[in-house]
């Protein structure tokens, strides 16, 4: 293997260990957070909508991911799934 390739394997192996949508981060979730310490957390979410005050946003992709619905500015309630 070429040191260009190790190198590059090398730094996407760090890239994936460094994601933000993890069990650490996750337990550190909790109700009634507000939605700017959310994402302090775990980073610009990765898709949000919502209506009527009350909205929701997702970190990840579909097979390990962190959703988090808000009610206002506060977190009324959060869920995860592939989480390592």
């Amino acid at each position: 293997m070429s040191l260009r390739r190790l190198a590059l394997l090398a730094v996407c192996v760090l890239l994936a260990a460094c994601s933000k949508v993890n069990q650490e981060n996750y337990a550190k979730l909790s109700a009634g957070m507000a939605k700017a310490e959310v994402e302090s957390l775990l980073g610009k979410p990765t898709d949000c909508s919502g209506a009527l005050g009350m909205s929701s946003c997702t970190w990840g992709d579909k097979n390990s991911f962190i959703s988090v619905q808000y009610a206002g500015d506060k977190v009324l309630m959060f869920s995860g799934q592939g989480l390592k």
